[in-house]
């Protein structure tokens, strides 16, 4: 669900923070992308013209797969390595967002039976879209294709996004890819969002810098974490009336939860009103402090693709074309070698010493030109 609202706050009142680039302005880029968010995206997005999911002879799912192979060799194209991080154990305090969603999902698929009688085919595609869950077995589909084609990936004991984010803060990788703006509670030095369906669906990537989301809404993290948990995160309700305007003036007003609670229970006048056994500071606690693997230790390896494993497993059990797969998998061969090219950014750091060097530099090709603009006067 990620934070209701945080990304208008974010875009109003720190615009500095966001950046809108091409993909290929990130070449030579490591990224630890959300796959869990990529499996919900590829199944809802990959379909055949009449709106049908891709299936195999057996009527098994493939339209995961053809998502993972082709935006996969998109990003490698473009200089990218990426790194995907699946989801493991849901937090305990999920329990109720997940149970808010199954039920959604059921009320979709009544929806979607009665459209097959009375709606359209547009109305039925919207419904049977919402139907969309990911099961264990495509989770596991993924991650052999995915060690076919060469790509890394790190499976993560809670939360996919918070593995991203500690993934960039360790500098394994450069960025946290995922749709959910509540990644940015975890802080990674940048977060990417439309990376994997920029192209297919002719978007720009949108950066985030926590650093200047942080300085743009003038908060520290904690006091961050809890304006998220007030906008309204997985593992909570929100407080009934306030919306992202008010929370933020409360926030800032007051730097916690605690002391929004005192101020409106001591409030006459106040139409808020405190959820029971309301668990903030459980939520708070899994954003600052939230179960990873330690970055340092994860090993990330980009090797070579294994054609023959991608041919057996793509075209024999799941029906691909031959000829594309092969095409594909040599691309990616192609664009993981070339991807071995570092970034200029990464062998040089701006220091005091290289500013120094840059000023005198430019110093002396002010001298130069005088001296030049002189020389000439005195010719004439």
């Amino acid at each position: 669900m990620g934070i209701k609202g945080l990304n208008a706050l974010v875009s109003e009142n720190a615009p500095k923070a966001i950046r809108s680039s091409e993909m290929k302005s990130f070449f030579g880029r490591k990224v630890a992308i959300d796959a869990s968010m990529c499996l919900y995206q590829f199944l809802i997005a990959v379909r055949q013209q009449n709106g049908d999911l891709l299936t195999n002879e057996n009527g098994d799912t493939t339209s995961h797969l053809m998502g993972f192979f082709y935006r996969t060799i998109r990003m490698v194209n473009n200089g990218i390595k990426p790194c995907y991080v699946f989801d493991g154990k849901p937090p305990v305090l999920k329990g109720g967002e997940l149970e808010k969603r199954l039920k959604r999902r059921e009320e979709a698929e009544e929806k979607a039976k009665e459209m097959k009688e009375t709606g359209t085919i547009e109305e039925l595609q919207k419904f049977e879209r919402r139907t969309v869950r990911v099961t264990r077995q495509q989770n596991e589909e993924a991650k052999k294709l995915l060690k076919l084609m060469g790509i890394p990936y790190v499976e993560a004991p809670c939360e996919a996004e918070a593995q991203c984010a500690e993934l960039a803060s360790k500098g394994k990788v450069y960025a946290a890819a995922s749709e959910d703006m509540d990644t940015l509670c975890y802080k990674p030095p940048y977060l990417l969002r439309n990376l994997t369906a920029a192209e297919a669906r002719k978007l720009d990537v949108s950066e985030y810098s926590s650093q200047a989301v942080l300085d743009g809404l003038e908060m520290d993290l904690n006091t961050f974490v809890d304006m998220c948990i007030l906008l309204g995160c997985d593992y909570c309700e929100t407080i009934k009336g306030i919306g992202p305007i008010t929370a933020m003036k409360l926030i800032k007003e007051h730097g916690s939860i605690e002391k929004i609670i005192e101020y409106i229970e001591t409030d006459p006048k106040t139409k808020y009103k405190i959820p029971e056994d309301w668990p903030y500071k459980e939520a708070r606690e899994l954003f600052l402090h939230p179960e990873v693997l330690n970055g340092e230790d994860v090993e990330l390896k980009w090797v070579e693709p294994d054609i023959n494993g991608l041919i057996q497993y793509m075209v024999t059990e799941n029906g691909f074309s031959e000829q594309r797969i092969r095409d594909g998998a040599e691309k990616l061969k192609k664009g993981l070698k070339g991807g071995t090219q570092g970034r200029l950014d990464g062998f040089f750091k701006v220091t005091s010493t290289t500013q120094g060097t840059k000023k005198r530099a430019a110093e002396s090709v002010k001298i130069k030109g005088a001296k030049k603009a002189k020389s000439s006067a005195k010719k004439r």
